[in-house]
């Protein structure tokens, strides 16, 4: 009887993907993701603080070289966590929960595997990688000693982001959120301990974050083994399915195309400024890069809660929640990117000033940081159309659709404008790509919405 109660447990989380109110279903699954994801990027935001008040100008140019890095290895985590949870989702909602056991299993042997090779060939071609990424001679010594660190946290890290993925796949968001909270909050205490108080600089700050990594892993891996998730598999199941793996790995591609699409931008961007413009330069864009994240993360924590709700009521044909759910989602993300870029544009200065105590850096990067905001409300459309596109599978619009800003408008805007227009076209670059790609994003959302049997 114990057992049974469990299971009944166990279950109501999947069950109210396609019973619940929407807007009550959204905001439980949205919130606690909304919250981690925040938290989650505390990581590099902390770091970049940290940083840039206690080493300098030339160690903030090293975060933004090492940035596209760390974002290659959380692209695969979210290919593979976002790809299986699409398929655990959608089968959850068809009734074949078996199946959706299998695909989690094999999802966590694939994984590893991945993130292990990624942080072997990142130790060794450490070098070549940050000249790729543009870093200068003053900057090349600082990004080896933070990335060198960073890779030994390269398979917990992408672990633990995959699977949150997983745990929120059955709904439950919380202890998603509770995985990245533990990480977060471990790297807020380690960082001023180990750059100040053990005078670690960089490195300390590169310590830290693999640490408080580690902690998340160690939490999100023991909800499995501890019986939390309703999803049970055994350890030979860890072993990766082939045809499992390609069809998750198809499904997540969308997530890996944008955010590695964002590390192929990079190239393009800082070795573009580096060109028209100084170290300096790429410091204020390094800073703009996580200020512009850690924005973002409330729409992708909401579309983190979203994709499960499309995914179970796409499979059990419930298309009139998918559609009520879809709609909610574009508005909050509008309205909330709509309010943030308006305080940004108000008080940049003040923005800038929490990361750095240079003068110039803050007087350059205020006009830039407002033309990086300034057509930023559009963006939240286009993270849910896509998202939208992998929750139901599709994984061709997907894809397309998360190319679309970084690859094919704004590295072509970043390297032509600068021509014409000297460094001030690389930055005028970011919202020409947001509106274009906002066009796109809308022809593809709504053809596939029309499709449905409902009108939105």
């Amino acid at each position: 009887m114990q057992v049974e109660n469990t299971l009944i447990k166990e279950d109501q989380h999947t069950l109210r993907l396609g019973k619940e109110n929407i807007g009550r279903l959204l905001i439980r699954l949205s919130v606690p993701a909304v919250i981690g994801m925040m938290v989650n990027s505390l990581y590099n935001l902390v770091d970049t603080i940290f940083v840039g008040q206690g080493v300098g100008t030339l160690a903030l140019a090293s975060l933004a070289v090492c940035f596209p890095v760390q974002m290659f290895f959380l692209a695969v985590a979210q290919t593979v966590g976002i790809g299986a949870a699409s398929i655990i989702s959608r089968n959850l909602g068809a009734g074949n929960k078996r199946y959706a056991e299998t695909v989690a299993g094999s999802s966590f042997g694939t994984i590893i595997i991945l993130s292990l090779i990624l942080s072997v060939l990142g130790i060794i071609f450490i070098e070549p990688i940050l000249r790729l990424f543009g870093a200068s001679n003053q900057v090349l010594p600082y990004g080896k000693m933070y990335l060198q660190i960073i890779m030994f946290g390269g398979v917990p890290f992408s672990v633990a982001v995959s699977t949150g993925n997983l745990v929120r796949s059955e709904g439950n968001a919380k202890a998603a959120m509770t995985g990245m909270i533990i990480g977060a909050g471990t790297n807020i205490i380690l960082d001023p301990v180990f750059i100040f108080g053990l005078n670690m600089g960089i490195r300390g700050a590169a310590l830290a974050t693999v640490i408080a990594r580690c902690f998340s892993f160690i939490y999100l891996i023991s909800y499995f083994v501890r019986g939390k998730s309703s999803l049970k598999f055994s350890l030979r199941e860890l072993v990766p399915v082939p045809e499992i793996a390609k069809k998750t790995l198809k499904i997540g591609s969308a997530s890996f195309t944008r955010i590695f699409a964002s590390s192929i931008m990079a190239v393009a961007v800082n070795n573009t400024i580096m060109h028209f413009g100084t170290d300096t330069h790429l410091a204020t864009l390094g800073v703009a890069n996580r200020i512009l994240l850690f924005v973002l993360m409330p729409v992708f924590g909401l579309v983190q809660g979203l994709r499960p709700i499309v995914g179970y009521n796409y499979g059990a044909k419930i298309y009139r929640r998918v559609k009520k759910s879809l709609r909610l989602a574009i508005y909050s993300a509008t309205i909330f990117l709509t309010l943030i870029s308006i305080l940004i544009l108000l008080f940049p200065q003040l923005v800038l000033g929490i990361f750095s105590r240079d003068s110039e850096l803050i007087q350059m990067g205020a006009p830039v940081l407002r033309i990086l905001v300034v057509l930023l409300p559009l963006v939240g459309f286009q993270i849910v159309g896509a998202s939208m596109f992998q929750a139901i599978g599709k994984a061709r619009p997907a894809i397309l659709l998360s190319i679309t800003r970084q690859i094919l408008f704004l590295i072509p805007l970043v390297l032509l404008l600068p021509h014409a227009m000297g460094i001030d076209g690389v930055w005028l670059a970011f919202p020409g790509a947001d509106l274009l790609a906002f066009l796109v994003t809308g022809v593809f959302f709504i053809r596939e919405v029309r499709n449905m049997r409902i009108s939105l």
